[in-house]
């Protein structure tokens, strides 16, 4: 995976609450056999009209929020079913990180899994942001995963929290499995004394 450490660019407001998984990618999108073309698919019913024409009301169709880096979303972003597909078609068009209050717990892990940086601030907070975010002039803002803060137009800063295994993993640009293989000695030294333990298991 890409590793995340400072990156900047358009942050686009999508703040309606309980945006759902077949929102983000609806089902129509799921029946290939590879991970392809799930960008086209993303927000598909809101960024297309009946005709196939881009929607114009829709903020990822506008400058400069089409160029956008990040999603300032609603409180229960990526509820509903667990298709780990909305994630891919996050990433295949760009999107590093989503800055809500409150997030489903499948897709929540499955952003980390994938590594989509997933931010949570207080309510009061995202309502602010993306007031801000809205406006093209202070659209675009940065996030720096070591510092721990979202840098914004005007020069100010907002503190989040992480989890600091989910930190180390999207700093370092691993998945679980390169988590895990980041243990590999001391996982080695257990089997060991387990099978010292326990010689019947040999």
């Amino acid at each position: 995976m890409q590793p995340f450490t400072i990156v900047s660019g358009i942050a686009a407001p999508i703040l309606a609450a309980n945006v759902d998984t077949d929102v983000i990618m609806p089902k129509q999108f799921l029946k290939g056999i590879d991970r392809s073309g799930l960008d086209r698919g993303l927000f598909f019913d809101l960024r297309f009209a009946e005709d196939g024409m881009p929607s114009p009301e829709f903020v990822l169709n506008r400058a400069p929020w089409s160029r956008a880096r990040f999603l300032v979303v609603g409180p229960n972003f990526g509820c509903g079913s667990s298709r780990e597909h909305a994630v891919w078609g996050l990433k295949q068009i760009g999107l590093r990180a989503l800055i809500g209050s409150s997030f489903a717990g499948i897709f929540f892990d499955n952003c980390q899994r994938n590594g989509v940086l997933l931010i949570q601030l207080d309510p009061a907070q995202v309502q602010r942001l993306g007031q801000l975010v809205g406006v093209a002039e202070s659209a675009e803002i940065s996030i720096d995963l070591q510092a721990q803060l979202i840098g914004l137009a005007d020069g100010s800063n907002i503190a989040f929290d992480i989890d600091p295994l989910r930190k180390q993993a999207l700093l370092l640009g691993l998945d679980a499995i390169g988590s895990t293989l980041q243990r590999t000695e001391q996982i080695r030294v257990f089997e060991a004394a387990h099978l010292h333990a326990n010689p019947w298991l040999a």
